[in-house]
């Protein structure tokens, strides 16, 4: 359990075996003591993200999940199938801590001024390790919240908000003037409309459900296209003739979705082409695949033209290359924290809770409206 000083406490931890076996527990670390530019946060809340997921449960059969060891210092395992375990070969036998960001407050610092400018305040960080009671972190890597922001209000500051900004200045940046998204009705799906209709960019979103359609028009969404309904097709190319987005992120990954989408773009683009062309468009049509909710192999029909791409879309590397930018996104995320990168949590559960199957049987469903927050010093 955690010292009052901080100089210890429990973090999760995940490791698959070379034998094919999951394991997630908690540990009893050691806290590092912060160099000089350091500081030791008392870490108060954590989300669950899908690429949280892809750490703590690997490519682990969930329906094989099975509990054990005590209330206070449960273990789970989990078979992993023979033919997922190539993909697992970096991570065999190493026993790694998860969750990417989170939020706290600052209990003890390095020497440098910058750091110690933080003790005691409420911040925000980015950087692994975070399903943890304290972490020793980069002071540059700490946002501090702005008074009055809760480390829940804050913990979900780094990969939603700035992907979606991230979405937005792609398509500056590449001569694109609106989006299309899909999986729309996300905690992250929800922030990208709210920065659409601040800055008046067009977006088609692609649900998969009445439900979602309703999530989004709730909050003002435009053009909302249900992939299930069977006029899909249809509807997808009209909300792209209005807007005229030729530049897609898609969530979803697999399947025949982004062919879909790039098909509809070119049917839009013809509508309005002045000359005809036997190759297709010579509109530039461009699909970014940033996540893998289907598993299956992508499937293109070629019925767009020669003139597309589909490739895919990290934040950390595009972080990278805006360079300086970056600070302009964070300083954005900071200020409209509580309205545009609201996040909502339907719970927010213990380190030991976050091991219970009956909660990782929720949230490792990725499902849209089920977003869960640790809290690692949170009594389980």
């Amino acid at each position: 359990m955690a010292t009052a000083n901080g100089n210890s406490g429990l973090q999760l931890r995940s490791l698959i075996s070379k034998s094919g076996q999951l394991e997630i527990s908690l540990a009893n670390v050691a806290t590092p003591e912060p160099g000089p530019d350091d500081v030791v946060v008392r870490v108060e809340a954590s989300p669950i993200n899908p690429s949280d997921l892809g750490l703590l449960v690997g490519a682990a059969d969930m329906t094989t999940a099975k509990m054990s060891g005590t209330k206070d210092s449960p273990v789970v395992t989990a078979t992993v199938p023979e033919a997922a375990m190539k993909a697992m070969a970096g991570r065999l036998d190493e026993s790694l801590p998860v969750g990417n960001e989170g939020a706290g407050v600052v209990i003890k610092t390095g020497s440098s001024d910058e750091a110690k400018a933080l003790m005691g305040k409420t911040v925000a960080m980015i950087g692994g390790a975070m399903y943890a009671q304290y972490r020793t972190i980069k002071a540059r890597d700490c946002l501090v919240l702005p008074a009055g922001t809760t480390p829940a209000d804050g913990a979900s500051w780094f990969v939603n908000p700035l992907t979606a900004l991230g979405m937005t200045e792609t398509m500056r940046r590449e001569g694109h003037k609106a989006l299309v998204h899909t999986a729309a009705a996300s905690n992250l799906g929800q922030m990208l409309n709210k920065i659409c209709l601040k800055d008046g960019i067009g977006l088609v979103n692609i649900v998969r459900s009445p439900q979602q359609a309703d999530i989004l028009h709730k909050i003002g969404a435009k053009h909302v296209v249900d992939s299930t309904a069977p006029t899909f097709m249809d509807d997808l190319t009209n909300a792209l003739v209005e807007t005229g987005a030729t530049l897609a992120f898609d969530a979803i990954g697999g399947g025949k979705l982004a062919g879909q989408i790039l098909t509809c773009m070119e049917v839009a683009a013809n509508k309005t082409a002045k000359v005809y062309s036997r190759y297709g468009s010579s509109v530039h049509k461009q699909v970014y695949i940033y996540g893998s909710l289907d598993p299956r192999p992508l499937e293109l029909n070629r019925a767009f033209g020669m003139a597309w791409g589909v490739g895919g879309w990290l934040l950390t590397p595009f972080l990278q290359k805006i360079g300086p930018d970056v600070l302009k996104l964070r300083a954005r995320v900071a200020s409209e924290l509580k309205t545009t990168f609201a996040s909502h949590y339907t719970r927010v559960v213990s380190l030991q809770d976050a091991l219970q199957l009956q909660n990782i049987a929720v949230y490792a469903k990725r499902a849209t409206g089920e977003k869960f927050l640790i809290d690692p010093n949170k009594a389980g």
